[in-house]
């Protein structure tokens, strides 16, 4: 099993990567890198651990492989898989969103429908299988950028420019294609090892050039990663930002200066249908996003017991109104926890064996994250209230034997002194208020895309044949002339 140091060793290469207009010369070293790349390693040091749980015999490579990246053949084995992810997802407390085990369970799903990559054309299906077996034999940090640029969903935007936004095809080469142009949201890309490049917005059949599906290397020749302004560079302490300090992932524009993807990497190829085939008829779509609410499960226990902490040390958990808010709290995390165990109590084994989460329950929960998880954000808000604000500006306030004694007094509640009451405020603060809470409440209001999209995958897997057929059958028993 990959151990953290060889994997920080992996990413301290020649990647280009920019910050404030300036190339980062070792992300492993960076202050706006170095943090997420400590966190990242601490996964995988800890999936290494025999202790974890996490490895399991993998028939694809005859030997051992991290069970986040498996492909379910029983029932049994989803339990496993949750069991793991939840491992990983327990650590970051869920405030990493992307974590290998994202993409890699995409990739999971590609490789359990192999046929699923054939065309008229191509036949990609053994690319495919064959990078499976290296993310399970490497336990690679792959990454995606499968989100066109905002300027590119313009119509006509190519054609008035005479060239590539949204990444494509400019070269069609014997041993490869050339492609160019750039794809966003590449979160955690900057200290990933590799990045799947596709498109999850609908293609038309006039967007052949941009109908793909490969991947390709962070320290490709050409390839530019566009950072958003790190927030961990400005965390002062773990003390004062404990969250920022540790989980600042990054998020970035991949630029494509004509990079050249050999054949062996590419998985689909100006094929329209087979963009869309790769996440949903494979299940990829239902893999990858049963761990994303496994991650999301673990994050809402964390804030609600970041609340329950916040209204014990100030007392407000003996008030009517703050238990109602904690009750509220709970019943929300709840119904994710639920939704989540019943994805999995409902699986079924598709066509080729692999086990399938329950896409009513998976995509029912997702649907209502953009609205659960601001309220959850607003009600530690409102049991924070003030204290949240009336903070030292840094712990050096707490070591400056000048100021310590003013806030010993005046900034503690009963039982709980000044430090340990400063402590979790600013915790509740850096999941609320600061600049990484702002970019998480964000992240997850659209994780999924907009509204009409994550709710559209909710209309389509809800099953209304069934009550629907209810409902007509009951209209169907009475009738105008019906006597009581």
């Amino acid at each position: 099993m990959r151990k953290g140091s060889e994997y920080l060793a992996a990413i301290a290469d020649e990647r280009e990567v920019y910050v404030d207009g300036e190339r980062v010369r070792d992300v492993v070293e960076h202050p706006a890198f170095a943090p997420i790349a400590r966190t990242t390693s601490e996964l995988y040091d800890i999936a290494a651990d025999p202790a974890s749980g996490m490895t399991a015999y993998a028939r694809e490579i005859d030997g051992p492989a991290n069970l986040v990246y498996s492909i379910p053949q029983s029932r049994e084995q989803v339990v496993l898989r949750r069991k793991a992810i939840e491992t990983w997802a327990r650590h970051t407390h869920g405030w990493v969103g992307r974590s290998p085990d994202h993409v890699g369970s995409f990739l999971a799903g590609f490789a359990a429908h192999p046929e699923a990559f054939r065309s008229e054309t191509h036949d990609f299906s053994a690319n495919v299988t064959a990078y499976y077996e290296r993310l399970l034999r490497d336990s690679l940090y792959v990454s995606y950028a499968i989100v066109p640029p905002h300027g590119s969903r313009i119509p006509g935007a190519h054609a008035e420019r005479d060239d590539l936004i949204q990444v494509g095809v400019v070269e069609e080469r014997d041993d490869g294609i050339v492609v160019r142009g750039a794809q966003m949201l590449a979160t955690g890309a900057a200290v990933a090892d590799e990045i799947f490049v596709s498109c999850i917005k609908p293609l038309t059949p006039e967007d052949r050039d941009f109908a793909l599906g490969f991947v390709v290397p962070v320290a490709a020749p050409g390839l530019k990663l566009y950072c958003r302004r790190p927030y961990a560079p400005a965390a002062t302490s773990h003390y004062d930002y404990p969250l920022s300090s540790r989980y600042d992932e990054s998020d970035a524009l991949v630029v494509f200066a004509d990079v050249f993807v050999p054949w062996e990497r590419v998985f689909v190829y100006r094929d329209v249908d087979g963009v869309h085939r790769q996440f949903f008829a494979t299940g990829a779509h239902i893999l990858g996003n049963s761990q994303a609410q496994i991650r999301f499960a673990a994050k809402l226990r964390f804030l609600a017991g970041i609340a329950r902490k916040v209204a014990q040390t100030t007392r407000a958990d003996l008030t009517p109104g703050a238990q109602e808010k904690l009750g509220e709290l709970a019943a929300i995390v709840s119904l994710v926890e639920s939704a989540v165990l019943a994805a999995e109590y409902g699986a079924e084994p598709d066509d080729a064996g692999m086990w399938r989460p329950q896409p009513r329950s998976l995509y029912g929960a997702m649907a209502m994250q953009a609205e659960l998880y601001p309220r959850v954000l607003g009600i530690l808000r409102d049991l924070t209230g003030g204290g949240a604000l009336q903070l030292p500006s840094s712990v050096a306030e707490l070591r400056n034997p000048v100021t310590r004694p003013d806030i010993d007094r005046y900034v503690q509640s009963p039982g709980v002194p000044a430090e340990e009451r400063v402590k979790l405020f600013k915790l509740a603060w850096d999941a609320v208020g600061s600049e990484f809470g702002g970019r998480h409440h964000q992240y997850e209001m659209f994780y999924a895309g907009a509204p009409q999209v994550v709710k559209g995958y909710a209309y389509r897997n809800f099953g209304y044949g069934e009550p629907l057929a209810e409902v007509e059958a009951f209209l169907a028993s009475y009738g105008v002339d019906d006597a009581w």
